[in-house]
Parts: structure tokens; C-alpha cells; sequence
């Protein structure tokens, strides 16, 4: 064998370096012009082909909701099931419900809503009672179809109260802010829930498009970051990834920064104590969620027993700098001045 046929073999024979594209494929990230994901974590995509999938997105959407919301649909669904029981009773006239109506009770809609939350809930029909076949068919009909609600509803009451859960709140807006001489890209969140957080790591990615053989195609690059886990997390935490002259950012400008339509992909994972099991979080910056030339303001305030505090509403402020503070590339990051 020659050595260029060797060359070859041994060419033909190394693996291809793996892509790093998160997963979403090259032709996806070549093609797509939105964002990838939304600001609370959620992929912006969709699949065809799976049908409407409502029992499933029903029970997503149901766990996922805020407790009054939650609430208040339960609450709806079960008044709105009584009344067109209720509905049905007056609808069969004097062949619906007989028997003595509760005192004080002269509204017929509110006899019969009555009735019906008694069979519902299965506490009792009290004085009145179903007269014709059709209205017992309606009866047996409700007796069953209220245990199987409450069933459900306190099946979902329950998953919602046992399903673990990291609820982090990011700040509105990344930075390029001062860094240890020179420029830093930077973001900070908080744990927001009671629950403690412990072993929490980070991935940060960065998206763009870039001129790579006079064609612009989408880049991913994972970002070196100042500290990329901590053991405990009982305050706050300001994500890092310096600019420095191996950084993908250095010497890069507001203007040359939004004309290459960036997205910053935010991996958090955790060991949530509560229920001592692994949780996740996500988010994602674009073009204009950054500012330049400014700093994020001290979250830290005085407590009255004397142990560290913060306040989180002001985890999103930011401190103006002068112009061309960070909007300028430092020497460092461009190896000036660097032996």
C-alpha cells in the first residue's frame, strides 16, 4: 500500500467530529429565521402527523397552570356540569323532578341546580325526587359522572402538588458588562420557590449566523464560563462567560452582534431537595435582550437579624456606564498588549 493510499485509510477511518448543533439538526439551523426557543423554555417548533393529542396537551396544560387558574377551572368546569344537569330536569317540565321544594326557594333553575348538586356530590336529593324514566336515566347518569370529576380533579390536584418542579426567574436582559480588565457577557437568575437547590449546573450556548467560505451559515458554540456549577444556591447566582481573546465574542460589537442574529440557549439542572430528584430549566436571549454599556445594580440589601439578603425585584436592574464601555472591544480580548 502506498502511503498516499495509507493516508487515505487512515483519513477514511477518523471520526467526524461531532456537531454541535443542540440537537436540532443542520438543516433546521440553517434554515430556521426565528428564535429556537421561547423566553420561558419552550421549543418554538411544532409536529405534524400525531393527531390533536387533546388528553395529553389537556394534562400538560392542567399541571403547568397557576394555582388560579387552576382553580378557577376546576371550580368552573363543576358549576357549569350542575347547571346543564339542571337545565336537562327543567327541560322534561312536570315530568322532571317532584316532591317539596326547599323553603325560601322559589326560583325553579335554582331548585333544580340544587337537586343536581346533591346527586353530583352524592349528599342527597333532600325532598325532591326524579318522576319519569327519563329524569332517573338523568340521575343515575349525574351519580356517576360526579365521583369521576372529583376523581380526576383530585388526581390532578394531587400530580400538581407531587410533581417536582425548578422555578428560576432570569433577568429580563444579558449584558456585556465590565469584567476583570475587560468584557464579560452575563445574565443572573434566582430560585424563586421554598425548595432548596443544591449541585445546580449551567450550560450556556451561543447561536449566530457567520461568513464561513463566503456563505453565511448558523454557528453553535458552547461558551467558557467563569464558574459553570455550584454546590449550594441559596441566593442568587450572575452567569459569567468572559470575552476574552478564545472567546467567540471577542472584539465583536453592538452592531456586529445584532447583524448576526444571536441566540443565547440557557441550560440549568439541579438536584431539587424537596423531592430529592433532578430538574431542569431553560431560557433563551436574542439580539434584543442584551444591552451594552451598562452593569447589573447590587442585589444584596441590609437585613434586620444581620445574615446576607437580597431583594429579587431587583434582579433585572441595571446601572448605566459611559459610553463605549463595553460597546468598545477591549485590547485584551483582541491580544493587544497581550506578550
Amino acid at each position: 500500500m502506498s502511503a498516499g493510499e495509507s493516508n487515505g485509510a487512515a483519513a477514511a477511518t477518523e471520526p467526524e467530529a461531532e456537531p454541535h448543533d443542540l440537537g436540532f439538526g443542520r438543516l433546521v439551523s440553517q434554515t430556521v429565521r426565528g428564535r429556537f426557543l421561547s423566553r420561558d423554555g419552550t421549543p418554538n417548533s411544532h409536529k405534524y402527523g400525531l393527531g390533536a393529542q387533546r388528553a395529553q396537551r389537556f394534562y400538560r396544560t392542567a399541571l403547568s397552570a397557576g394555582w388560579p387558574a387552576f382553580l378557577g377551572w376546576s371550580l368552573g368546569t363543576l358549576l357549569l356540569v350542575n347547571g346543564m344537569f339542571a337545565v336537562a330536569y327543567l327541560a322534561l317540565g312536570t315530568q322532571g323532578l317532584g316532591g317539596e321544594y326547599p323553603s325560601g326557594v322559589t326560583d325553579p333553575f335554582l331548585r333544580a341546580f340544587t337537586f343536581s348538586v346533591g346527586v353530583f356530590t352524592t349528599t342527597g336529593m333532600g325532598a325532591l325526587y326524579p318522576i319519569s324514566t327519563t329524569a332517573h336515566w338523568l340521575v343515575v347518569l349525574e351519580s356517576l359522572a360526579g365521583p369521576l370529576m372529583f376523581i380526576a380533579i383530585g388526581g390532578l390536584l394531587i400530580a400538581r402538588m407531587t410533581r417536582p418542579r425548578i422555578r428560576l426567574r432570569f433577568s429580563e436582559s444579558a449584558v456585556i458588562a465590565p469584567y476583570d480588565g475587560g468584557r464579560g457577557l452575563m445574565f443572573r437568575f434566582v430560585n424563586v420557590q421554598p425548595g432548596e437547590l443544591s449541585d445546580v449546573k449551567v450550560r450556556v450556548n451561543l447561536a449566530r449566523f457567520e461568513d464561513i467560505g463566503g456563505q453565511r451559515e448558523r454557528e453553535f458554540h458552547q461558551l467558557a464560563l467563569e464558574r459553570s456549577t455550584v454546590e449550594y444556591f441559596p441566593l442568587h447566582w450572575t452567569v459569567v462567560h468572559p470575552i476574552t481573546a478564545d472567546s467567540p465574542l471577542r472584539g465583536v460589537t453592538p452592531e456586529q452582534f445584532a447583524a448576526a442574529q444571536p441566540e443565547l440557549f440557557v441550560h440549568v439542572s439541579a438536584h431539587e431537595d424537596t423531592f430529592s430528584t433532578q430538574v431542569t430549566s431553560r431560557t433563551s436571549y436574542v439580539a434584543e435582550d442584551f444591552r451594552w454599556d451598562v452593569k447589573f445594580s447590587s442585589i444584596f440589601v441590609s437585613a434586620a437579624d444581620g445574615v446576607i439578603a437580597i431583594d429579587v425585584d431587583r434582579l433585572s436592574r441595571l446601572d448605566r456606564l459611559a459610553e463605549g464601555t463595553t460597546s468598545v472591544p477591549a485590547p485584551g480580548e483582541l491580544g493587544v498588549g497581550v506578550p
